[in-house]
């Protein structure tokens, strides 16, 4: 059946949706789909990598690489709830999406998202502690408090997710059925509803804010005081040792919080425009692939620890 026989088919109970994704011909349309396909490779093979050495490397077992190696899961996470679908249709061009994945794919991402607030706060406060207190920071960070701390960013981030996403699966969708995104985003899909929306807008917009201005206060909190004890240190090479251990973290908090203040931190889902489009294109695709190259490039520790790993494998295919 073809897009426009799935659109003018069973108005009255919309079962499917059609992206309208990227604009462009169908050489246009390729030429994303190799963009994507090489941003989605190497976010995959970055993060997977830092998993890796925070895994095999006794050096990296840290708190600030425990937290990142969690934050590269969902990096690779959400970089997968939307890539490999986008790709899909843009070679295919068959751009038809369920009801019941739209919505899945709206959990997933939904649920990434904040838990990522969530953990990007908690290594601020990881940050906070190793330099305004470092002679407890031992005590304050202990293993057992990380992984309350991961364990709680989780399940915070998900419970968020499902939250956000039972309220819109109780909509009907009559018609039409036309999604103006690349994937299934709250906004432009609640306004495809024909019944009231606006106790999901209610939900979605007051977790939004909730989550999003909270953990930003904590790590904007933190960062005052991070940057208040860095500058009561004497040394010009202190100052900028401390400095660089923080600067990765802020730069990953910067661009993420930037987009998703602009996207959701909004009365109600009244206005969705291609500006929107392309900072969800940030957020969902771009991030995660920047976040492991802005954490591992100017990391003296990482590449150590590379350099470590390759010379263990390099031995391991002599051996053999």
């Amino acid at each position: 059946m073809s897009e426009k026989e799935y659109s003018l088919a069973n108005h009255s109970d919309v079962t499917y949706f059609i992206f309208r994704g990227f604009p462009g011909t169908f050489a246009i349309q390729l030429l994303y789909f190799f963009i994507f396909l090489l941003i989605y490779i190497l976010t995959v093979t970055t993060n997977f990598l830092i998993i890796i050495m925070v895994c095999l490397d006794s050096h990296l077992h840290i708190p600030m690489y425990f937290f990142l190696s969690n934050f590269a899961v969902l990096d690779t996470w959400c970089s997968t709830a939307v890539i490999p679908n986008t790709l899909n249709y843009l070679i295919t061009q068959n751009k038809l999406i369920s009801r019941k994945g739209c919505l899945a794919q709206l959990c997933f991402v939904f649920s990434v998202g904040p838990t990522e607030f969530f953990l990007l706060t908690v290594m601020a406060y990881d940050r906070y502690a190793a330099i305004c207190y470092p002679l407890r920071y031992v005590t304050i960070m202990n293993e057992r408090i990380c992984k309350y701390l991961a364990v709680g960013s989780w399940l915070s981030g998900f419970f968020t997710g499902w939250t956000l996403t039972i309220p819109t699966a109780m909509l009907k969708f009559c018609g039409p059925n036309h999604i103006n995104h690349f994937f299934c985003d709250f906004v432009p899909l609640v306004k495809l509803s024909c019944s009231d929306t606006s106790l999901s807008e209610i939900v979605f917009f007051s977790f939004a804010w909730v989550v999003i201005l909270s953990s930003l206060i904590v790590t904007t909190v933190s960062y005052s005081y991070i940057i208040k004890t860095i500058l009561r240190i004497p040394s010009s090479l202190g100052r900028q040792k401390a400095f660089s251990t923080c600067a990765a973290h802020l730069t990953v908090v910067l661009i993420f919080y930037g987009t998703c203040v602009f996207l959701y931190v909004r009365p109600k889902a009244n206005y969705f425009s291609d500006k929107d489009k392309i900072l969800s294109l940030f957020y969902t695709v771009i991030t995660p692939f920047l976040n492991p190259l802005i954490y591992s490039l100017r990391n003296k520790e990482f590449k150590v620890a590379f350099m470590k790993i390759h010379q263990r494998v390099c031995n391991s295919f002599i051996r053999f």
